[in-house]
């Protein structure tokens, strides 16, 4: 059997990030981070299949984290799905401009959430 996809979901909510594990559990690689500066650290050493990033966060939010993540050697190419409670215009914009492969709002569907991370990783294939 071949590796599982590697999935980095980074959210400052514990329950937001076991929802998203208990969806995920089994079938890919999990790592749960909580915060955008873990995930910039995390990335310099990883390369994940997938980002699910929360844009609401404390101290870097995930349109800053996913800025950073672009200019990063190595990662400009990895698919990132935006989660948010928020439904901000500019913040979906700012979002699709920096290379998001798609935008989720919460609480999300598991069903939903599934089948957009299989879609972004069959693109990436």
């Amino acid at each position: 059997m071949a590796d599982k996809y590697k999935i980095l979901a980074v959210d400052d909510n514990s329950i937001s990030l076991a929802t998203i594990e208990q969806a995920l559990k089994g079938k890919y690689e999990f790592t749960p981070l909580k915060s955008g500066v873990r995930a910039l650290q995390y990335l310099k050493k990883n390369k994940p299949d997938l980002i699910l990033l929360d844009v609401r966060m404390a101290a870097k939010d995930g349109v800053e984290t996913l800025r950073e993540i672009r200019e990063m050697e190595n990662c400009q190419d990895i698919p990132v799905i935006m989660l948010t409670s928020q439904n901000d215009k500019q913040t979906v914009i700012d979002s699709f401009t920096l290379g998001a492969e798609s935008y989720i709002l919460k609480p999300f569907i598991i069903e939903d959430l599934q089948e957009r991370i299989e879609n972004a990783l069959k693109k990436d294939k």
